[in-house]
């Protein structure tokens, strides 16, 4: 196959200046190299709060209460924010969390933070 002469080859034709990929193809490279990259996850089982007074008095074998129960879901957050809930398992000995509800894209960009705050949390 013979190259294109420029008077026959058009401008979407040629190759991008200093090999730089269409927009297109560029976002499509730079999702894919996101892909990979490594999130921080969390399982949150219940969370409360305390005053300094008390958390400088707790000692070992003290028990500290939450208001939740233990078949209630637990919060699994990305990067700090909840995106979904789940059931507490455990797989071969180790724990793991069954998936139960996933938040809603809207909920995790109309809502920094918190998707929806459990009822401890807004106490």
């Amino acid at each position: 196959m013979t190259p294109p002469t420029p008077s026959s080859s058009s401008s979407s034709a040629r190759p991008p200046v200093g090999g730089m990929k269409p927009p297109a193809q560029k976002a499509t490279g730079t999702l894919d190299l996101l892909m990979d990259m490594e999130m921080p996850v969390l399982v949150r089982f219940a969370s409360t709060r305390m005053a300094l007074r008390e958390l400088l008095a707790l000692e070992a074998g003290e028990i500290v209460e939450f208001r939740r129960g233990p078949e209630d879901p637990v919060d699994i957050l990305v990067n700090g924010r909840v995106v979904a809930r789940g059931a507490v398992v455990v797989v071969q000995g180790n724990y793991g969390v069954r998936i139960m509800e996933i938040c809603s894209q809207e909920d995790l960009v109309r809502r920094p933070g918190l998707a929806r705050p459990r009822q401890e949390e807004t106490e």
